[in-house]
């Protein structure tokens, strides 16, 4: 858990120092999204790659590998000299943590059976999605305290003892498990995903803030073209016998189809969510970075309550924990967008508190089953590349909602201002949550 804990910590703790780095290396807003989802698009680009090398050398030996090299990267993160020099290290971070990831959910699938792997997929939803919301809260105050005059290096300095720790911890503790019959690296499979996302996600990032020339259209027209080669030949791989990189046969698995379904309007609309709120409280607000970690808190406060009740309320009520927590999510949003258009500049901790909970609170019943929703009905045999898909699903979407969102709303400050930028980018995020609530009803009431 202390490996799965910290990359996707990493993904949000970053957001609150964003500001502080902009001061610091002059980034600008294109390297500014850069940093926050360059780490992410590594991360989702070599997620499946490194599920299926965990099942062929060793998910122990991949996860000791990842946190060093977590450990490193983070190093290099922290040392930065210039803002492109830290996207470099983002992006070599986001590749040590696809190494990390996988071998967890794995060793859990592997490792576990029954009753003991329900909690422990419901404790890995649970610490991830509390990882999110600490990274705000927790990067804020690191990045107030100046730590040794450390400013924003700090939030990526702190991974290194941890990781390390994490590694000496797996030797000892983490059994090792391996697939009984490894596949081959799909080479071409991994080619045309990484070639898929990059087209996607590089124009989306970086279209607005260079005026859209050329090479963005055409990267974005490439897209559907090389998305549909990655889909043909993964099928004709599988077809004759062969290991793709991605096995459409898992989408025949109806809980998986349904929960990657509703993975991909969660974590976008997580991942812009905290993205855009760190942006509105410290450029649009002026909060210190402390004061905008603490505004968060009750956020946090909601999701960890309900992560908590959660594995008692799915084994009660299955499925519908889902189902109301993406009822719940959407009230709290209308309550956030009509405080915000109601006295944005009067903004604060109490103001923000009602929505913040129920947010939270509804997040918290959707992330936290939704691991072990999807995982629970993937076979043994195919515990890291179900494993991998599904990692890559979430930080995928975790990328596009900054990539998405982020760019929607930083376009539209200049005309809108920051109170309506922010409710019109809210409201738009809220179909997210009407389809998330249709494929949860459609789950198996019953979750293993």
């Amino acid at each position: 858990m202390l490996g799965a804990f910290l990359p996707m910590l990493d993904f949000f703790i970053v957001n609150v120092a964003l500001p502080t780095i902009d001061h610091d290396l002059a980034a600008g807003p294109a390297v500014l999204e850069l940093v926050a989802a360059g780490y992410g698009i590594a991360f989702a680009v070599l997620l499946v790659l490194g599920g299926r090398l965990g099942d062929g050398l060793g998910r122990r030996r991949l996860f000791v590998a990842g946190a060093a090299l977590f450990a490193v990267t983070s190093l290099a993160c922290g040392l930065a000299p210039t803002a492109w020099t830290l996207v470099g290290a983002r992006v070599a971070q986001g590749a040590s943590a696809a190494l990390l990831i996988p071998q967890v959910l794995a060793t859990i699938t592997a490792a576990t059976h029954g009753a003991q792997r329900a909690r422990a997929l419901s404790i890995y939803g649970a610490a991830g999605g509390i990882s999110v919301v600490i990274g705000q809260v927790l990067g804020g105050m690191l990045v107030q305290a100046n730590l040794f005059g450390s400013g924003w290096r700090v939030v990526f300095l702190l991974n290194v003892p941890f990781a390390l720790v994490a590694a000496l911890l797996a030797l000892r503790f983490v059994p090792e498990t391996r697939s009984d019959s490894p596949s081959r690296v799909d080479l071409p499979g991994t080619v045309l995903l990484s070639a898929a996302l990059l087209s996607l996600f590089v124009p989306l990032m970086e279209g607005r803030a260079v005026g859209w020339p050329v090479w963005t259209w055409v990267s974005l027209a490439l897209f559907p073209f090389i998305a549909w080669a990655f889909v043909a030949v993964e099928r004709r791989t599988e077809a004759a016998g062969g290991a793709p990189l991605v096995p459409l046969s898992l989408l025949r698995i109806p809980e998986m189809r349904r929960g990657l379904g509703i993975a991909l309007p969660y974590f976008s609309n997580f991942g812009a969510f905290m993205f855009i709120i760190a942006i509105a409280l410290q450029q649009g607000l002026h909060l210190s970075p402390v004061d905008s970690g603490w505004a968060l808190v009750p956020l946090a406060v909601g999701y960890f309550s309900s992560s908590l009740a959660g594995p008692r309320l799915i084994g009660r009520f299955g499925s519908r924990v889902i189902t109301a927590g993406s009822l719940i999510q959407p009230i709290g949003m209308a309550v956030l967008i009509i405080t915000v258009l109601t006295d944005f500049n009067g903004l604060g901790i109490l103001s923000l508190l009602p929505a913040m909970v129920l947010i939270g609170a509804g997040n918290g019943l959707v992330g936290t089953p939704l691991f072990r929703v999807v995982l629970a009905s993937v076979p043994l045999e195919r515990a890291g590349t179900g494993s991998g898909v599904l990692a890559t699903t979430q930080q995928s979407s975790l990328a596009l909602g900054v990539a998405v969102w982020g760019t929607l709303f930083l376009a539209l400050l200049p005309t809108l201002g920051m109170a309506h930028a922010l409710a019109l980018v809210l409201t738009l995020g809220l179909a997210g949550s009407t389809a998330i609530t249709y494929l949860s009803a459609r789950l198996p009431r019953s979750i293993g």
